[in-house]
């Protein structure tokens, strides 16, 4: 009889990244994610293949979780000629990606898997991996394999989008979105989706530094104290918060904005502009790798309006900003998911969301939700938080309640529940249904172990139990 469910046991999960878990392959959030989704896959005992563009320097497998996760660095002898991470020569690299990987996969990980009676299911992230996934559909067609292996893309970005070949994507793979603000843009173009969210690690919600914190608030003495932390792109609104901390300014006001951005060049562009709206900008540097060092060194530059922090944030500085500030600006114009959002609310933060529609932020409740790029709208929610300080503390604990739910165990469940109910309709996994007709049969033939009439059906041996009838030619007459 077929599983019922997917389990360690019986499903082995291939996962296609461009990015990964290497520092040499983090260039943004979906080197994070598929990094933590590997890792809580393994930690639910599932064997996870992770196939992304790796360090050229480190080994081109690496097993770690008591042999759960699976490390192929891919690409490696193309790397070496481009060392400055993985997008550089990212054509070439998605070239031979997608040539060398689906051979690989089936030789090495499918066969093995459908010769051991196990469930494959492959999961490919962002556009250079989809012209893989493809292929690799194809190539299982080819091969009589493609009915044992259940193919998903999903779509964090719309970054590459003219490069995906939407009708043969359709048909080879089950289309995922990130989020619901995904899902609509996919619709859009023709594209149906099922939603499978981002998540964020358990520790996350640890308790935040607060001595730390505390002291931050004091020395930078903002009024308010505001923070953001996103690719320096127009996307990301970095004008409108520039803007709405100048008109606080000019109200009388003593904004503090800590803005940590990108190596993009837009970013001169952007303070150049804050500078224009009167703001007084400081670049904050430090040779010091600590967070304490890093902490010392932005409190350092208290004299300034615009603090435009040029050093790598740690998770725990950022955690420890978060929770220090009145309000982290999480508000950009062009919004997969948000991620930075979900973070400031298990730091504790309050967190200005744009009008993209977070699947998490409900505005007033947990979050401020914006619904227009004008800086007089940010500006005025910061006044009403400061006359009302019993709403920051109201959006900072449910915050809290809201990123308990999207931690990476609870969205892999629901991955998990979305991948088998696929394969029930797919026919690899038992439905419901003929679980319980196997189960009744099972109680005929052993009337002993279990009465046949828990099943709602008469104890009778020429009853049938799909029909609920009896065999004409084995009734007794009325």
């Amino acid at each position: 009889m077929k599983p019922e469910q997917m389990t360690g046991n019986n499903t082995v999960f291939v996962l296609l990244s461009f990015e990964g878990p290497d520092l040499y392959s983090l260039a943004g959030g979906l080197g994070v994610r598929i990094a933590q989704l590997a890792r809580t896959l393994a930690a639910k005992q599932f064997t996870t293949h992770l196939f992304f563009i790796g360090d050229p320097n480190l080994k081109g497998e690496e097993v770690s979780d008591d042999g759960h996760l699976i490390l192929h660095r891919w690409c490696q002898w193309i790397s070496r000629f481009y060392p400055n991470g993985v997008y550089q020569g990212e054509y070439s690299k998605h070239e031979d990606f997608s040539r060398s990987v689906p051979p690989w996969v089936i030789e090495h990980i499918v066969r093995p898997a459908v010769d051991d009676g196990k469930l494959v299911a492959v999961l490919a992230e962002e556009w250079h991996t989809a012209e893989a996934a493809c292929r690799l559909s194809e190539q299982l067609k080819a091969e009589g394999l493609r009915d044992e292996v259940g193919i998903f893309w999903n779509a964090n970005n719309t970054f590459g989008f003219e490069q995906i070949d939407w009708g043969r994507l359709k048909r080879e793979t089950t289309i995922t979105a990130v989020s619901r603000y995904m899902k609509h843009i996919m619709r859009d173009i023709g594209v149906p989706t099922v939603v499978i969210p981002n998540g964020i690690p358990e520790d996350l919600l640890q308790p935040v530094n607060m001595e730390a914190a505390t002291e931050v608030r004091r020395q930078l003495s903002g009024d308010p104290l505001l923070l953001k932390v996103a690719r320096w792109d127009p996307g990301k609104a970095w004008l409108q918060s520039f803007e709405a901390a100048a008109k606080l300014k000019a109200n009388g006001r003593h904004p503090v904005f800590i803005a940590r951005g990108g190596m993009e060049g837009y970013g001169k562009e952007a303070l150049e502009a804050a500078a224009a709206y009167g703001l007084k900008v400081e670049d904050v540097t430090t040779h010091g790798q600590s967070v304490e060092e890093r902490l010392a060194a932005i409190m350092a530059a208290k004299n300034a309006d615009i603090l435009n922090i040029r050093f790598h944030c740690q998770h725990e500085l950022l955690r420890t900003l978060y929770y220090a500030c009145d309000a982290v600006l999480a508000n950009s114009t062009h919004e997969p998911f948000g991620l930075v959002g979900l973070e400031v609310m298990a730091s504790g933060g309050v967190v200005f969301t744009g009008g993209t529609g977070e699947d998490y932020a409900q505005h007033f409740f947990n979050s401020i939700v914006l619904d227009t790029n004008d800086a007089d709208e940010i500006a005025g929610y910061l006044d009403y938080l400061v006359a009302q300080p019993e709403v920051s503390q109201r959006l900072r604990a449910a915050g809290q309640i809201t990123a308990r739910q999207f931690t990476w165990p609870f969205v892999v469940d629901g991955l998990v529940e979305r991948l088998e109910s696929r394969a029930r309709i797919h026919g690899a996994l038992a439905r419901p249904f003929d679980v319980v007709v196997q189960r009744a049969r099972q109680a005929l033939d052993e009337p002993s172990q279990l009465d046949a009439a828990s099943f709602g059906i008469m104890a009778n041996p020429t009853s049938n139990f799909m029909t609920g009838k009896s065999d004409p030619s084995t009734a007794h007459a009325s």
